[in-house]
């Protein structure tokens, strides 16, 4: 568990440690963001089996939960303001990577060539490939260039909320296709007579429609979220799993699906441009409909995820061997519920931004470790002390999460 979490909170110090001696160097944001995990997680470990509370709170249930709550806080700010570091030599190391993939890329095709003309000899069509491809590599790498601090060509795939949109990969990859086929065709253009177009239509269809759903898809997701039906939490910095994965690291099947509809229609028309280049590889209208009926059903998914935080009740918290009564002043109150943790927000920095209005006070959620994680917060119920600050009589009540959306209030009665 403790190995799983290392990797899911990637490239963070700790508390007590200091910058990396080297700014900006991916290795050692690295290093110090696994030291810093494991300094964390040790940490946590530590105070959920009771060790390292200062004698001075020790004595009070009350107090050494909230100071074991403000450690264990204080270390997740720290921890995540040096994982923004290393995020940032991250992405100086993709951008230099991006680049070399592109022109390896090139050199993979002029040795693929190469290799394929030793019994065929050199044709018009091999150099007009590889015309193509430098045609390509050029403007690529100045985009690379241009957004060299967001990770070169990472960028443009890169949603709001810093990670790789499948959908804007899926119709990127088109696109790319796209401009290589007809700049390929526009210089055999300049040896060969007569080129076969029919099907043009459908490649054009296709282009469109993995265009539409990327701008449907972000569309979407920005209207859920400004009516707050949605809720959304930044990551550290994209990877490459968000492709294929929700927000909580999980495969997410709706981009599974049309990320491997769309790749394997593009291969499809990838492979006919390889074996017949003297026409536009159009794919056949089945396939066509195949990518749209994946289209629709992503969208479909876009418009039912997530949700709003709902409380569903407010009860006093009650511990074995108390009495049952009603809330007062300094009692712990539980509120059930769902949402309360949104998807990409379980880690423990954004968990310490997790708020509970209670009339005029608001009250942090306090962190509870139990081996291996955190028994509160949790996505369906919160604990947390009535501050003395409230008066008794009928209370609001709601919560505001770590994406900042707060609950309907709901009314509960504080007894004198």
């Amino acid at each position: 568990m403790a190995v799983q979490e290392a990797r899911q909170y990637g490239g963070r110090h700790g508390a007590g440690e200091h910058p990396t001696a080297c700014a900006g160097c991916a290795h050692c944001g690295e290093t110090g963001h696994r030291r810093a995990v494991a300094a964390f997680l040790a940490r946590r470990e530590e105070l959920a089996a009771g060790h390292g509370v200062p004698a001075a709170v020790a004595h009070s249930p009350v107090a050494a939960r909230q100071w074991v709550s403000d450690e264990l806080a204080q270390s997740a700010r720290a921890v995540t303001a040096h994982g923004r570091e290393a995020g940032l030599a991250w992405l100086a190391r993709v951008r230099t990577g991006s680049l070399a993939a592109v022109w390896a890329a090139v050199l993979a095709l002029l040795l693929g060539q190469a290799l394929t003309a030793l019994g065929t000899g050199w044709t018009a069509a091999r150099t007009a490939g590889l015309g193509t491809a430098l045609l390509l590599a050029v403007p690529l790498t100045a985009a690379a260039h241009a957004h060299r601090s967001r990770g070169g060509l990472l960028a443009p795939l890169t949603g709001e909320d810093n990670r790789l949109s499948t959908t804007r990969a899926v119709a990127a990859a088109w696109l790319l296709f796209l401009c290589y086929t007809l700049l390929f065709l526009t210089l055999r253009s300049l040896t060969a007579t007569a080129f076969g177009l029919s099907g043009a239509a459908a490649l054009v269809t296709v282009l469109a429609l993995v265009s539409a759903v990327a701008v449907t898809a972000r569309l979407v997701v920005s209207t859920r979220i400004a009516g707050r039906r949605l809720q959304k939490v930044r990551a550290d910095r994209p990877r490459a799993a968000d492709l294929l994965c929700d927000d909580n690291g999980r495969a997410d099947l709706a981009d599974v699906q049309y990320v491997l509809v769309s790749g394997t229609v593009l291969v499809f028309a990838a492979v006919r441009l390889a074996t017949a280049p003297d026409r536009l590889p159009a794919p056949p209208w089945s396939l066509a409909l195949l990518v749209a009926v994946s289209a629709a059903w992503h969208l479909a998914a876009k418009c039912t995820e997530g949700g709003p935080p709902v409380v569903h009740s407010v009860v006093r918290a009650r511990e074995a061997g108390d009495l049952d009564a009603p809330i007062r002043v300094g009692d712990d109150i539980e509120i059930r519920g769902h949402g309360f943790v949104p998807p990409g927000a379980a880690a423990p920095d954004p968990l310490t931004r997790l708020v509970v209005r209670i009339g005029a006070v608001h009250a942090h959620v306090p962190l509870v470790p139990v081996p291996g994680g955190f028994a509160n917060p949790t996505d369906t119920v919160l604990t947390v002390p009535l501050p003395a600050d409230v008066e008794p009589g009928r209370v609001e009540v709601s919560v505001v999460t770590a994406a900042g959306l707060e609950t309907e209030r709901v009314v509960i009665d504080v007894a004198d």
